[in-house]
């Protein structure tokens, strides 16, 4: 793990609070940048954790190698100067803001290169509604380069599962993904409900694929039994530790609470770098009867290696067309997991097919994402609904329609002939 830099040590911290104010509603936003478009040069990760109803707090997460370094000139240590802040409205299509707060991260290193991890907080106002949506940006004011996440926030503890916050061994500091790499040991602190006995049941895997957007293919709603249940107790500390020895779903919950779920994926997660995980996306592209031959071959690498310097016929565009397609691989993970890797659930699919849409919109139970400009009959608009499920909220499923049909094989031929298409 890369070292990290705790806020408040050597990074200052200077919050405003504010209310009121009008500002165009967060479902109207165009939030393409929370998938990819720009996302390299900012990364920011952001998560609320509640310990009472009344008491709650944002986290946030940089890395100081996205962050412009400048030099006074007097010699000293490099600067940099980002700042943070959140916007609450009451709901998705709300204009007035319930609540504002920035902080202003200023982090000091010897180096321009170094690649740390700075993690910092804002308190949530107790008189805040029980659910309302939180914009969580970050500025970086030498770079003038910016990026969002949206939350919503629920401080109700018999629904929502920020209750429960996932933290590092030893120093305690919160972790921004519920999805982890490989088999290990994990922390989690969840003041609610010290002392009591939660609930556990545990969901293996599958290696199911989504359909192409185009069928009528019947998307699973039904949640699966669970292969076994457990039982973990909270400690007097207000946290838990339980080992997770294999890959799948972890879903714990007090009496009749939502409870909270961790996710064991592979340990290269969310990287794709062994043979197999090199192929296993190919099939979205391939004949069953071609992506069967590369699964036998005695090196799936070298399968795979194969099949794209025949698609380009040169080395070089077959280079091309592999960065781009696994970093979309890539993309979807960190941004689509749910109980499954992103990139096997719709929103990966289209987003590895046709890339990075122009516009996106969200709203509390679904997401739009259009591709060329919108209201124009030749764009594309494809619309994700959320699926209610008790361990994920990060499932969306396509409506699929027979219209994209036409679209889906262009792009796909062209992915074939090793060109690397957008929309």
């Amino acid at each position: 793990m890369r070292p990290l830099t705790i806020l408040g040590a050597c990074v200052q911290l200077l919050l405003v609070i504010g209310c009121g104010g009008s500002a165009p509603t967060v479902r109207r936003d165009n939030l393409v940048h929370l998938y990819g478009r720009n996302a390299s040069q900012l990364r920011l990760h952001a998560r609320v954790h509640h310990t009472t109803p009344e008491q709650g707090t944002v986290y946030f997460k940089l890395r100081t190698s996205d962050l412009l370094y400048k030099s006074d000139g007097s010699g000293g240590p490099f600067r940099a100067m980002v700042r943070v802040s959140y916007e609450a409205y009451s709901d998705w299509n709300a204009r007035n803001l319930l609540d504002s707060a920035s902080t202003l991260v200023s982090d000091q290193s010897l180096a321009t290169d170094e690649d740390k991890e700075l993690i910092g907080s804002l308190a949530l106002r107790k008189d805040t509604p029980a659910r309302f949506v939180l914009k969580v940006r970050a500025h970086d004011l030498h770079r003038d380069t910016e990026s969002a996440v949206v939350i919503k926030v629920d401080r109700d503890p018999r629904t929502s599962s920020q209750y429960f916050l996932p933290v590092a061994s030893g120093k305690g500091l919160p972790l921004f993904d519920d999805h982890l790499a490989g088999e290990q040991e994990v922390r989690v602190r969840c003041d609610r409900f010290t002392g009591q006995l939660l609930q556990g049941r545990y969901f293996r895997g599958n290696d199911e694929l989504p359909a192409p957007v185009f069928t009528s293919a019947a998307t699973k709603h039904a949640e699966p039994d669970p292969d076994s249940t457990f039982h973990v107790t909270v400690d007097d500390d207000g946290t838990f530790r339980m080992r997770l020895d294999h890959t799948g779903t972890y879903h714990l919950r007090a009496d009749s609470a939502a409870g909270f779920a961790l996710f064991v994926l592979d340990k290269a997660y969310p990287y794709v770098d062994e043979g197999r995980d090199l192929l296993k996306p190919l099939r979205y592209i391939t004949s069953q009867q071609e992506y069967e031959r590369m699964m036998k071959a005695a090196d799936p690498r070298q399968a795979v290696e194969r099949f794209w310097l025949d698609a380009a016929g040169e080395r070089e565009r077959a280079r091309q067309a592999i960065r781009t397609y696994y970093s979309r691989v890539e993309n979807a993970n960190r941004h689509f997991t749910s109980d499954v890797e992103g990139w096997r659930t719709d929103r990966g699919l289209v987003h590895i097919i046709f890339g990075t849409p122009t516009t996106i919109y969200k709203s509390d139970l679904s997401e739009t994402w259009i591709y060329g400009e919108e209201n124009n009959l030749m764009s594309l608009t494809f619309t994700f609904v959320k699926r209610q499920r008790t361990v994920t909220d990060n499932d969306l499923v396509l409506n699929r329609d027979p219209m994209y049909k036409s679209a889906w094989y262009r792009n796909v031929e062209s992915w074939r002939n090793g060109r690397v298409h957008q929309n």
